[in-house]
């Protein structure tokens, strides 16, 4: 394990703005524009210009660079850039890099971006079709002849095996769903808002690769996301209460793969979170039972539960129990699940939401949040605080 310690980076940087667009089927313009709209959206919201903006940190999926989003947002300079790989696995490590940035004087204002036509352009969930030569292609080789084509498939032979292992069945798996889409219902930004399921609507939803049902997928969405980062104590003069990024980490676990990791020594765990939890424990000097909200990466409902075990809130096996507990709040916009599939950064601009107060389902003096980025995958996460 590199970091022995607390890092330096808590407390220093926060987040200070949030824009979006509307989250929809069927967007009707281009993903650069899409992007530019969160853009001002989020600068607009931190009481900022696009002339404070001097670095922009985005996806490597993205297909908006930084260079043009800076241009068409009126960007004038930027001295810092980056991307970072994993598709929702960067995330939170979005955020980090910004941190990071401004941390070290690299830069002063750093916006955090995703964009994308997911439902009406390209569907990841129509699966691989074809394949630059790359060496993650190569990986897939050993699992695409076998008809593991899509995202829902890969993670269905992980659920399978950990419905296994602790003698559960795929209705272990309903909880969270119901969660997000009760959340998504009073949530007038979500797609299902006015529409929660139960359990029964849960158990008769059709099947897309056993043991995973509808339900237990995320939405495909078109839309844009984006975050403002900037110092902590620059960040206390703007509009908006400070988010302030507490910790922040990545990581990748041993024998990592990008969702089909399945020669790993157990699949009933997620090993790359368990990575970035105790980075993150060990950098904020936190535990869960410190944490007010969890807003958990639910692209797929069993690797909640997975991230719940991983995280520490409950014992291998116990997510499910967890979850129907209610004792920790839970994706409180509906999640992916529910509100949109906007690659996790929704998820973060909900928790700033939950530390402003401002939250649709707003959590009591919600002080501090975690959030999780894309599992499966090399990953990353944040827990944001308020100020002081």
């Amino acid at each position: 394990m590199s970091v022995r310690g607390a890092d330096a980076l808590g407390g220093r940087a926060a987040i200070a703005g949030i824009g979006a667009t509307e989250f929809s089927k069927d967007s009707g313009r281009s993903e650069l524009k899409l992007a530019v709209e969160a853009v001002r959206a989020a600068l607009d919201d931190a009481g900022l210009a696009p002339a404070d903006v001097d670095g922009m940190v985005t996806f490597t999926m993205d297909t908006s660079p930084e260079i043009t989003v800076a241009q068409a947002a009126g960007v004038r300079e930027l001295s810092f850039f980056s991307r970072v790989h994993y598709g929702g696995g960067a995330a939170c490590a979005t955020v980090q890099q910004a941190a990071l940035a401004v941390a070290t004087g690299v830069a002063d204002v750093v916006v955090c971006y995703r964009a994308f036509n997911e439902r009406s352009g390209r569907r990841f969930g129509a699966g691989v079709q074809q394949r630059e030569p790359t060496a993650e292609g190569a990986a897939l080789g050993w699992t695409l002849p076998f008809g593991l084509l899509t995202p829902a498939s890969w993670v269905a032979m992980a659920a399978r095996r950990y419905l296994h292992a602790y003698g559960l069945t795929p209705e272990a798996f309903g909880h969270v769903a119901v969660t997000g889409r009760r959340h998504a219902a009073t949530n007038p930004a979500a797609h299902f808002h006015g529409r929660p399921i139960t359990l029964a609507d849960h158990a008769a939803s059709r099947w897309i690769v056993e043991p995973l049902r509808l339900l237990d997928c995320c939405q495909e969405t078109d839309g844009g996301q984006a975050l403002v980062v900037t110092s902590a104590e620059r960040a206390r003069d703007l509009p908006r209460p400070p988010a302030v990024i507490v910790a922040a980490a990545q990581g990748a676990g041993p024998a990592q793969e990008a969702m089909t990791g399945f020669y790993r020594h157990d699949l009933t765990g997620l090993p790359e979170a368990g990575v970035v939890a105790r980075r993150l424990w060990r950098a904020s000097g936190l535990r869960p039972a410190d944490i007010d909200v969890g807003i958990l990466y639910d692209h797929f409902t069993p690797f909640v539960l997975m991230q719940l075990e991983e995280y520490g809130f409950c014992g291998p096996g116990e997510g499910a129990d967890f979850v129907a507990s209610g004792r920790l709040p839970l994706n409180t916009h509906g999640g992916q699940l529910g509100e949109a599939y906007l690659h996790g950064m929704n998820g973060i601009a909900e928790a700033v939401r939950q530390v402003r107060g401002t939250a649709v389902n707003q959590v009591p003096a919600a002080a501090r949040v975690l959030v999780t980025a894309g599992t499966g995958v090399p990953t990353s996460a944040l827990v944001l605080g308020t100020d002081g």
